[in-house]
């Protein structure tokens, strides 16, 4: 009879704790009435147009040095560096990178990358959304900024997105492109 309680004891807890997570919607979702806007948004956000006036938030956590976007869930750095680099050499940069005393930065894929793109604002300024916060995002026709997405048919090729034109790219692997880390995680299509 004991056995037979502790299975019956075992059982209700475990329907419990899976109504408590139900009850609690998807990890890492903001609660409706929260205020406080460093939290990972809701993982629907894809869905949603947000104002770069609510979408961007400058982290204090990170000091001041990273921006979370709330469309898409990723911590990007404020400014990222004017330098170019080799695709894999911007890889090992992003990935040994201490922006805000925080580590665990990568390259994004082309998806996240472009996501930063407004097709609305003007070409030959960076061709980001209006009122965003980040600064020394470079703006030049000759050099892109490196995904981490190899082009799937050309192995050498890799993905790099223009915040000149909003254009999307592939670059030989072995010239030089700009690079911006963000932190989150990783996109299925990388590496």
């Amino acid at each position: 009879m004991s056995s037979r309680r502790s299975h019956l004891t075992y059982a209700l807890s475990i329907l419990a704790i899976g109504a408590a997570l139900l009850l609690a919607g998807p990890v890492g979702a903001l609660a409706e009435d929260s205020n406080d806007d460093s939290k990972q948004p809701n993982l629907k956000s894809w869905s949603n147009k947000i104002p770069a006036a609510k979408r961007f938030v400058v982290l204090a956590d990170f000091n001041n040095q990273a921006v979370l976007d709330r469309e898409t869930g990723l911590v990007w750095e404020k400014s990222p560096d004017a330098t170019d680099a080799m695709w894999t050499d911007a890889a090992l940069i992003c990935v040994t990178k201490n922006v805000g005393g925080r580590k665990g930065w990568r390259l994004p894929s082309i998806t996240e990358l472009a996501s930063l793109i407004d097709p609305t604002v003007a070409p030959a300024v960076p061709m980001l959304p209006v009122g965003h916060p980040f600064t020394n995002v470079q703006s030049s026709s000759a050099k892109g900024y490196w995904s981490a997405t190899r082009n799937a048919t050309i192995s050498y090729l890799v993905w790099h997105v223009f915040f000149d034109n909003g254009a999307v790219g592939g670059n030989a692997n072995t010239v030089t492109d700009y690079f911006w880390c963000v932190r989150g995680p990783m996109n299925a299509d990388t590496y």
